[in-house]
């Protein structure tokens, strides 16, 4: 074989490797390109699932800070004013049991964690039975807390001006806690929600109390 046919041959061999190779890469571009048109095509669900994750930790840690008013309440004889006193838990003989766990104090739906205090004639606890009143079709569910009978005083009548959870303002309530007695805890969160608590479609709306059980 010649010096030349080699060359030829080389040449040749060598061009073929650069066409296999472009090839791939053109096959690599086009994969590349369907993973991230499917990726986000995915997103908004992927992001819908990690919202409804929250939302149920969010609803599992507002029912638990609701128990531990109640339990707060049987023991002192009033409402607590501040979450720390949750926290510090109730006093048994010299020693003090806990009543919440320090994870439940934090709200999962908002940005500073910090739950907002709802007070026995609030504004936001008014609305909260209504929404109820509508919810169940006129009758409030029963406390199981005798004690609380008092402080449970319904609303008045079922109105027809529905909460306005398809108007969500987005954002988060950033007003400071006022001082007082709190009977719930709603999140800051003003966002709409992915699941529903008592037909409410709104973070800032669900109350967790133990007035309504």
């Amino acid at each position: 074989m010649t010096m030349m046919s080699r060359d030829t041959r080389l040449i040749k061999l060598r061009a073929a490797q650069r066409s296999e190779e472009g090839y791939t890469l053109v096959a690599l571009l086009a994969l590349m390109t369907i993973l991230v048109l499917a990726l986000s095509a995915a997103a908004p669900s992927i992001q819908q699932q990690v919202l409804r994750a929250r939302e149920s930790e969010a609803i599992a840690r507002g029912e638990e800070v609701a128990e531990a008013i109640a339990a707060f309440h049987r023991v002192a004889r009033r409402l607590p004013t501040k979450m720390e006193e949750l926290l510090e838990g109730v006093p048994l003989g010299t020693k003090k049991i806990q009543i919440l766990r320090p994870s439940a104090a934090i709200d999962p739906l908002s940005s500073s964690g910090e739950w907002r205090l709802i007070r026995p004639s609030s504004p936001e606890m008014t609305a909260f039975q209504q929404s109820l009143l509508l919810y169940t079709g006129g009758t409030l569910p029963h406390t199981r807390e005798p004690t609380l009978q008092s402080i449970a005083a319904p609303a008045t009548g079922l109105v027809n001006t529905a909460t306005k959870e398809g108007e969500a303002p987005g954002g988060e309530e950033t007003s400071t806690n006022t001082s007082g007695s709190f009977i719930g805890v709603a999140s800051r969160s003003r966002r709409a929600s992915v699941l529903t608590y008592y037909g409410i479609e709104r973070h800032d709306q669900w109350v967790f109390t133990p007035l309504f059980k």
